[in-house]
């Protein structure tokens, strides 16, 4: 059972069925270690403060409101009610709209993940619609107002529960097509392809989580310590030599594979150069005496 404080409390519908759930946060940055900002002179706090951007006069929270730059320095204000009209109406409920096959899922539109916890009263209707994705291995599209605006939710069995992921949507994800847009149009096969297919090969397996670990923070963590407890900050390493830049080479040396030997002369290449005309050395110029004669 997830100890947190639930983000969110509603219903998850699926036809005629429905059950009461909890949405909690799954990933979350608290235990980041967190820096104050202080006044270098006083060793105090300092805070933020709004300012006029012209008389450069503090602005009181009542007298704050939002603005849309029309044009540079033309701005169309906002009074807070007329922006609480905007936020749709919730009825606090996850209507499952679709149920998608999990290998169609582009991760590029994931946003946050969130544990969906069951009310104890909806337990066998949770089961119910977790067992039956998993076993179809299918996804559910549902749509709910979450933190005032209406988002979409795709929602998957993840171990004995299920997870929501928030999606973002389609005009905030950048096209692929555009990305990848200038990239030349190479064909890599041969030796250089055998390579790199051993290297994958040698390097595959499961992913586990916590074998990598967040090495700012833990310099961070190092660095606070050491101030302290008074002694020597932590120095940083060098950086480590940089490696050929032949990519060939590299996957030989990445494989542990001998470079390749160097190409014998043959019969024929020798025969042709002996019967090559010799080049005919230029003659030297003649040097001056330091002198003259």
């Amino acid at each position: 059972m997830v100890s947190a404080r639930a983000n969110w409390k509603g219903y998850i519908t699926f036809g005629a069925v429905s059950c009461a759930v909890a949405l909690y946060a799954a990933v979350s940055s608290s235990e980041r270690i967190a820096f104050n900002t202080l006044n270098r002179a006083t060793g105090n706090r300092v805070r933020r403060e709004f300012v006029d951007s012209e008389t450069g006069a503090p602005v009181e929270r009542e007298d704050q409101v939002k603005g849309y730059e029309v044009e540079n320095g033309d701005y169309v204000v906002l009074e807070p009610d007329e922006v609480a009209s905007a936020v749709p109406d919730s009825d606090k409920t996850l209507r499952i709209e679709a149920f998608v096959p999990c290998k169609e899922i582009d991760d590029v539109y994931f946003d946050k993940p969130y544990y969906l916890v069951p009310d104890k009263m909806g337990t066998d209707a949770f089961k119910l619609l977790r067992d039956g994705m998993r076993q179809a291995k299918v996804a559910a599209l549902a749509r709910t107002v979450l933190f005032r605006r209406m988002r979409t939710v795709l929602i998957r069995p993840h171990g004995n529960g299920l997870i929501g992921t928030t999606l973002n949507f389609d005009y905030e994800v950048r096209s692929a097509e555009e990305a990848f847009d200038d990239l030349p149009d190479l064909k890599i096969d041969g030796e250089m392809l055998e390579l790199a297919k051993h290297i994958i090969h040698t390097k595959t397996g499961p992913f586990d989580a916590k074998a990598f670990d967040d090495r700012y923070e833990a310099a961070v963590t190092e660095l606070v310590k050491a101030k302290i407890e008074g002694r020597a900050l932590p120095k940083k390493k060098a950086p480590a030599p940089t490696k050929t830049s032949d990519l060939l080479q590299a996957l030989r040396e990445s494989a542990g594979t001998p470079p390749a030997p160097k190409r014998k002369r043959t019969a024929a290449k020798a025969k042709a150069d002996e019967k090559a005309p010799e080049k005919t050395p230029k003659p030297k110029r003649p040097t001056r005496s330091k002198r003259a004669a």
